[in-house]
């Protein structure tokens, strides 16, 4: 049974020993300073350790608003296996820790997941503390729907695996959210149109900074865009998803790549009779009952 906790450095769950601490996921500015909340700041201060995934970015930031942690230590994709259960520890013994990545929510797209997830295993408070975040950022000013989306984060590298993760999309509605750096962009750009067609894009760069843009058209249009100006920055990727028109034509169209004798098949195994299921495959496709009767004649 889950236990629920409130969010303070008193109150704890009836399975937490007594000195146990807690695990604040802090967010930090994605570039603009000022995004920093007061609770953020505060809590930064409080926590008697500070978890970073890199710790120059980070004393950069505790400089700026005058923060001298008691202790900092390194965590990341590289040293999270041996990290983790060691700050658990520290947590465990008493201490309230805060984990920040380079910039926005902590365990989005980076290790801090792997922490939450050890952290609740031991019964430990996990305690957002909200923030800045470059995919909703991008999404609420793209223009594009914001009733239903789905964030991918950063494709894999491999074009077999690119393949893969963009054809489980290809039916989604929702509008689809991807991060990429500058040097990838246009690549991306290209497996998308290749997966999805000429479909509805934006492109946010340096959200929060003083060269913050976006960039708005179809795929196509902002690869031209992005041939005649080299990318720079950081990229959201907001992808328009799958219309109710395209989706009700997939759906109807399921067919196309079976043949005759596979279509009639398939009624015949949902339990219809072979005269049925010429019937239906025939309705399916545009044809007459005697034409799909011919077609399986001529196979036999």
């Amino acid at each position: 049974m889950t236990i629920l906790c409130q969010s303070s450095f008193q109150n704890r769950n009836e399975n937490q020993p007594e000195a146990t601490g807690s695990l604040y996921l802090v967010a930090t500015p994605i570039g603009n300073l000022e995004d920093m909340t007061y609770r953020a700041v505060r809590t930064l201060r409080e926590c008697d350790i500070i978890a970073a995934e890199d710790t120059r970015q980070t004393r950069k930031l505790l400089s700026h608003f005058e923060i001298t942690p008691s202790m900092l230590f390194s965590y990341h994709e590289h040293n999270k296996a041996a990290s983790g259960p060691e700050l658990i520890r520290y947590i465990i013994e008493g201490k309230n820790l805060a984990l920040v990545s380079d910039a926005g929510l902590p365990a989005i797209s980076d290790p801090g997941a792997d922490l939450v997830a050890l952290a609740v295993s031991h019964g430990i408070p996990v305690i957002p503390i909200p923030g800045a975040n470059a995919a909703l950022s991008a999404l609420i000013a793209s223009g594009l729907p914001t009733t239903s989306f789905t964030f991918i984060g950063f494709l894999p590298r491999e074009r077999k695996d690119i393949r893969s993760v963009l054809s489980g999309l290809r039916s989604a509605q929702g509008t689809l959210l991807f991060y990429e750096s500058p040097h990838r962009v246009s690549k991306t750009l290209a497996h998308l149109q290749e997966a999805f067609g000429n479909r509805r894009i934006v492109l946010a760069r340096e959200l929060t900074k003083r060269y913050e843009e976006f960039l708005r058209g179809t795929i196509e249009e902002c690869l031209v865009w992005l041939s005649e100006h080299p990318p720079l920055g950081e990229y959201v990727i907001v992808l328009e998803g799958e219309s109710k028109e395209e989706a009700e034509l997939a759906e109807s169209s399921w067919w196309r790549e079976l043949s005759i004798e596979e279509h009639v098949n398939y009624y015949e195994t949902s339990g219809q009779t072979r005269k049925d299921a010429m019937k239906k495959a025939a309705s399916d496709r545009g044809l007459a009952k005697r034409d799909i009767y011919n077609a399986l004649l001529e196979r036999e």
